[in-house]
């Protein structure tokens, strides 16, 4: 069984969320987040003056769009895993390449090797998202580095340098709207998916883990799970049904 097959092996007519109206309703809320993104991030570029703005407006500022940057690649993850329109691999393809190009120059194919990977072997020596040298597992800082490192493209890097020079003299973006509102959202971002998606869920346990998903769910009012990361807390569901979108992962709640 290849792991293609074994992460959407549950794709199939016997699972009562998988339906035309989840469908229908995994394009309309992926649609909405690249949206809201695309709206949001060309709004803060262009029409805002940075020293003209209160501080804490700018600050707010820069948090919405670390939210909408882990929503787009939510979303690609969402993708990887069949889920935003199940049973059409193209669909999924399509939003996952488009929200990872946003997000920042990822190849689609590339991360969906290796978050298969982790799915294959969670938190273990052959998981790419996970970090445990000298048993350091319990330090987020470390783990996080490490984590990078595994994302980082001097490829990516360049051409994320290249384009927001290009952005900077072709639309008259001044350097400090690109810094604040497109830089640093992103990594942020990409902090708040590893803390709250990554280092939380995955780092061991005083007890060791408990079965072969290698994980824990952290159990937070609705709203606040939504904030943090889109409710990935509710890891464990993820893992035990990797092909139901994050917006339905509390109806999933284990008993």
């Amino acid at each position: 069984m290849t792991d293609e097959t074994r992460f959407n092996s549950s794709l199939d007519n016997s699972n009562p969320l998988i339906s035309s109206g989840i469908a229908i309703r995994g394009v309309a809320i992926a649609l909405l987040i690249i949206s809201l993104w695309g709206f949001s991030f060309g709004f803060l570029l262009s029409a805002v003056t940075v020293e003209q703005t209160l501080i804490w407006w700018t600050l707010i500022a820069i948090l919405w769009q670390t939210f909408l940057c882990t929503g787009l690649f939510i979303t690609a993850h969402d993708a990887i895993h069949g889920s935003i329109f199940p049973k059409h691999p193209q669909i999924n393809y399509f939003f996952g390449s488009l929200t990872l190009l946003l997000y920042g120059f990822f190849s689609y194919d590339w991360l969906r090797k290796n978050h298969l990977q982790h799915h294959h072997s969670p938190a273990s020596e052959s998981d790419p998202d996970f970090h445990d040298s000298k048993g350091q597992a319990d330090n987020a800082f470390i783990w996080y580095i490490c984590f990078m490192q595994g994302y980082w493209s001097w490829w990516r890097f360049v051409g994320l340098i290249v384009t927001a020079v290009s952005v900077h003299i072709f639309f008259k973006i001044n350097y400090t709207n690109l810094i604040l509102f497109w830089a640093v959202p992103t990594l942020l971002s990409s902090f708040q998916l590893f803390y709250f998606g990554t280092f939380l869920p995955h780092r061991k346990p005083i007890d060791g883990y408990q079965d072969s998903y290698r994980t824990q769910s952290i159990y937070r009012p609705f709203l606040w799970s939504f904030l943090t990361c889109y409710h990935f807390g509710y890891h464990k569901e993820h893992h035990i049904y990797p092909d139901i979108p994050w917006w339905k992962l509390p109806a999933m709640v284990l008993k």
